[in-house]
């Protein structure tokens, strides 16, 4: 990993491990308080007020839970994309169009996931979104997101860039996932917001 400058990645590995084992400790009820929280404080923030296509994610595991503000969200007539792992790491988009258009979809030896069941839109439907709500492990006082390792919302982010989109950026943590500082890289970006059960945190952004 050394080779091409990636100097930061031990770091982000060990720092990954850390913030994982902190968040298998919780319990089922945990991160169903704290993701009805974060669907409050989240429809809170006056750009998911304003946006029609909402780019976000089905959190699984030990994740901050996120079906409570999927379905606020479509409540309002927003239109919701989640996405759907490709073979190559990369995401395609569908549809949400609540609980009953989700699949549970095995992919390999990684988890299973749940991804939408309509029809696919295509890598590039993500460019329409006026917000793009991100997972993560932890976001730092700069605004600089650490990812789960695989990639995918790397090449999201990058896809963005060069279509010259420019949607909001938010990450949704738990409280302590706020931390002084996230190894980051040349390529990385910082987001607009993180949200997190007990309020939001805005940073200057890109």
């Amino acid at each position: 990993m050394g080779h091409d400058g990636r100097t930061g990645e031990p770091d982000k590995r060990m720092l990954r491990r850390e913030l994982l084992s902190v968040r298998n400790r919780l319990t089922a009820d945990d991160v169903r308080e704290a993701g009805r929280a974060l669907a409050e404080r989240a429809l809170e923030l006056p750009e998911l007020a304003r946006g029609r296509t909402v780019a976000a994610y089905v959190s699984v595991g030990s994740e901050p839970g996120t079906l409570a503000l999927l379905d606020a969200l479509r409540a309002r007539g927003v239109r919701v994309l989640l996405p759907a792992l490709l073979p190559d790491n990369d995401l395609d988009w569908g549809e949400y169009t609540g609980p009953d258009s989700l699949a549970r979809i095995q992919h390999g030896g990684k988890m299973a996931l749940f991804e939408p069941s309509g029809t696919r839109l295509g890598p590039d439907a993500v460019t329409a979104a006026d917000v793009v709500l991100l997972p993560g492990l932890a976001v730092d006082a700069h605004g600089m997101r650490l990812g789960r390792g695989g990639g995918s919302y790397d090449r999201v982010l990058a896809r963005l860039e060069r279509a010259g989109a420019r949607p909001r950026l938010v990450v949704l943590l738990y409280d302590t996932e706020v931390v002084a500082r996230v190894p980051a890289e040349a390529h990385d970006k910082p987001v607009h917001a993180v949200v997190t059960p007990s309020g939001v945190r805005r940073f200057p952004g890109p």
